[in-house]
């Protein structure tokens, strides 16, 4: 979870920015949608929390691969559940996520141990036989 000192909060929230983030939203889900004032307030709630039209962006754009691709439902993109800071927050760093390790050096290979004598091969197979008939008396 974001702390409030590492998400970046912005001074000036105002009616254009409402209002593009708004239309950019319309625009990336096909939708035509009003602005009302609890639209209008949930909007400047999330700008103000930091997020921007990038973000916006990218969150839509995950959504949509993850409900074509059958992993979530479609009502993830509704704008009620879309703009709670905390779900969009939650999303947006879903999409960030990495799938894949980065890549690394490969690992420091061990030495391998010395090889065993014969005696201590020899004693090794007995322990595996008498570890398998005992397993055999158990089973009967």
């Amino acid at each position: 979870m974001m702390s409030s000192s590492t998400l970046p909060v912005s001074c000036s929230v105002d009616a254009t920015a409402i209002n593009t983030a708004h239309q950019l939203y319309c625009q990336l889900t096909g939708q035509s949608l009003r602005m009302a004032f609890d639209r209008e307030r949930m909007w400047f709630e999330l700008l103000r929390a930091g997020f921007t039209a990038e973000d916006l962006r990218r969150v839509i754009g995950y959504l949509q691969r993850e409900i074509r691709a059958g992993r979530r439902n479609v009502g993830a993109l509704k704008l009620s559940n879309l703009l709670q800071p905390d779900r969009f927050e939650e999303d947006l760093q879903i999409s960030r996520v990495r799938l894949r390790p980065l890549p690394s050096s490969p690992p420091a290979s061990k030495p391998n141990p010395p090889p065993l004598s014969a005696h201590q091969q020899q004693q090794g197979w007995e322990r595996a036989l008498e570890c398998l008939r005992q397993i055999k008396s158990t089973l009967r």
